[in-house]
C-alpha cells in the first residue's frame, strides 16, 4: 500500500479538503492507520483567546478519527491572512523553511501506514520565498493527487496542473473531479468527459456535499461517499 498521498488542487477553494477528508474517513473505517497533516494553513480565524483556528486541518483531523492528535502536529504553521504561505508568513514575521516542514511530514510518514498531506492552493504556490509545494512533494517523495474543481475553466487548470506535476518529476496518481455546486451548469456537465479524453479516466467524481458537521454520522457519510465515488484501490496503489 502507498505510504503517502499529497492532495493538491487546480486552484484554491475547489475542494481539496473535502476530497482529502472523504478519503481519510474511508481509510479510518477500513481500520487503516492514517495520519493527516496540512503543514501550512492561511486564512485562519481567530478565537476569543486569540488562537488561530485552521478549519481545514481540524476537518482533516476529525475525518481521520485523529481528534487526539496535537494541532501543532496536524497543522504546525498557521496564519491569519488568506495569502500564499510565503507571503502570509513574511507578513506575520515567521520564517518558513522547506527542510523543517519536510522533516515534520517525514516524521509522520515513518509512524503511520499512510499519511495524507494537503497543500495550500496549487503546486506552484510559493511555500517559501524560493520553493513551492511541488518542491515539498519532491522533498518528501509524496505521490500526488490533483483535485479539479468542476467549473468553467477546469479543463485548462487541470491540464496545466498535470503538466506541472510531470515537469516537476513527481509521481502522479491521478485526478479527482469535485462538484462545486448542487446543480451543475453546462460546463460542469461536459467537463468530466472532456477531461477523461484529455487526461485519461479520473479517480472519481465527488459530489457536492455542502456544509459538514463534525459528527460520527457525518464521518460515516463521508466514508460511504468515498467508497462509492472514488477508486480507492488506485489511490492506495
Amino acid at each position: 500500500m502507498a505510504r503517502s498521498l499529497f492532495i493538491t488542487g487546480t486552484d484554491t477553494g475547489i475542494g481539496k479538503t473535502t476530497v482529502a477528508s472523504a478519503l481519510a474517513a474511508a481509510l479510518w473505517r477500513r481500520r487503516i492507520d492514517v495520519r493527516v497533516i496540512k503543514p501550512v494553513e492561511t486564512g485562519c480565524s481567530v478565537d476569543a483567546e486569540g488562537s488561530l483556528i485552521p478549519a481545514d486541518a481540524l476537518q482533516l483531523r476529525w475525518a481521520a478519527g485523529r481528534e487526539s492528535d496535537p494541532l501543532d502536529v496536524v497543522c504546525p504553521y498557521r496564519f491569519q491572512e488568506p495569502l500564499a504561505p510565503s507571503v502570509a508568513a513574511t507578513r506575520q514575521g515567521v520564517h518558513l523553511e522547506l527542510a523543517a516542514i519536510a522533516n515534520r511530514i517525514n516524521t509522520l510518514l515513518s509512524s503511520a501506514q499512510l499519511t495524507l498531506v494537503e497543500g495550500a492552493g496549487g503546486l506552484a504556490v510559493p511555500l517559501t520565498r524560493d520553493t513551492t509545494f511541488a518542491d515539498l512533494a519532491r522533498a518528501c517523495d509524496l505521490r500526488v493527487v490533483v483535485v479539479v474543481g468542476n467549473r468553467l475553466g477546469a479543463i485548462n487548470h487541470a491540464r496545466l496542473t498535470v503538466d506541472w506535476v510531470t515537469h516537476a518529476g513527481l509521481d502522479l496518481v491521478g485526478y479527482v473531479v469535485n462538484a462545486l455546486q448542487p446543480d451543475p451548469d453546462l460546463a460542469a456537465q461536459t467537463n468530466i468527459e472532456v477531461l477523461s479524453d484529455l487526461l485519461g479516466p479520473s479517480l472519481g467524481v465527488f459530489p457536492f456535499i455542502g456544509h459538514l458537521s463534525r459528527t460520527d454520522a457525518e464521518r460515516l457519510r463521508l466514508a460511504d461517499l468515498a467508497e462509492h465515488t472514488l477508486d480507492i484501490g488506485r489511490l492506495l496503489g
